[in-house]
């Protein structure tokens, strides 16, 4: 191992991200490693870490890499490996324009969840094509202490579960993980995202992300949500023919979900790059020993 590593920190709607460039697939990241960089106390302090690397370094990517050169390896911040991180997309994106990768306009970024189509705008902005949401069949209910509330199933290659209620200090503290039921629904455990309405086309949400806790803000969340209050009002583009726009609002900021007609999901929101600096190995081996 290298004496230092280099990194970065960054955010999108302030779900927060270590940044890791590596283009050769030359550091190994541990769950262990992750866990002890994405310490708020002890470590950097993160939501989830985004390892950059050349898809065709990586072996999870190198079917991919003919579409997309980079490959977003991102990870939970207890260490654990997700599927995919819409706001991550977006910070990584930024990550790949700040250091000269990439300029304004298209890319493509592959992730485990597939390849994403990214839109870098001139204004700032940073728009992510998240795919077509699956929505599996069968009741799935949510339950903080007491309290239960029906759920619907969204999978946004995560899986996730999207429960209305009437005020947001309903899902009390989001320390731990809501309880789901039936447990077959998520095997690998799920997303809870709770929602309640602010006006037409806008509702605002709070999120517990499997292996994190409650986080500020989850892209691929808010996708699942404007996805769930789109078939709860009637307006499904794929039976409407139009698309359909919701603004959701999270603790960290604003995200733009639009879902088209043929099912294609577009998110748009922020990305901010907030320092660069260098991991001590020392650290990082005292922080594993």
């Amino acid at each position: 191992m290298s004496t230092r590593i280099a990194f970065l920190k960054g955010h999108g709607t302030e779900n927060d991200f270590v940044i890791v460039p590596d283009p050769e697939n030359a550091v190994e990241l541990s769950a262990a490693a992750v866990a002890a960089l994405c310490d708020r106390r002890a470590g950097i302090g993160g939501d989830g870490l985004l390892h950059v690397v050349r898809s065709a370094e990586h072996p999870e990517a190198r079917s991919m890499a003919d579409e997309a050169e980079w490959f977003m390896d991102y990870r939970n911040g207890d260490g654990s490996v997700a599927e995919m991180c819409g706001n991550g997309v977006r910070v990584f994106a930024r990550y790949l324009q700040h250091a000269g990768h990439v300029g304004e306009g298209d890319l493509a970024i592959a992730t485990r969840g597939g390849v994403k189509t990214v839109h870098i705008a001139k204004d700032g902005d940073i728009t992510v094509g998240m795919g077509r949401a699956v929505l599996p069949e069968g009741d799935v209910t949510v339950a903080v202490g007491e309290r239960s509330w029906p759920a619907r199933n969204v999978n946004m290659g995560n899986p996730h579960a999207v429960a209305f209620v009437a005020d947001l200090a309903d899902a009390g503290g989001l320390f731990t993980a809501p309880s789901f039921a039936p447990a077959a629904a998520y095997p690998d455990g799920v997303n809870v995202e709770f929602v309640v309405d602010r006006g037409p086309r806008h509702v605002a949400m709070r999120v517990h992300e499997r292996g994190v806790g409650e986080t500020r803000s989850c892209g691929t969340g808010a996708c699942a949500v404007a996805v769930a209050a789109a078939r709860r009002d009637g307006v499904d583009p794929r039976e409407t023919g139009l698309p359909v726009t919701y603004t959701v609002d999270l603790p960290g900021g604003t995200l733009v979900i639009t879902e088209q007609p043929d099912g294609r999901i577009e998110m748009t929101g922020p990305a901010v790059i907030v320092a660069e600096g260098a991991i001590e190995a020392e650290w990082l081996e005292n922080a594993l020993g």
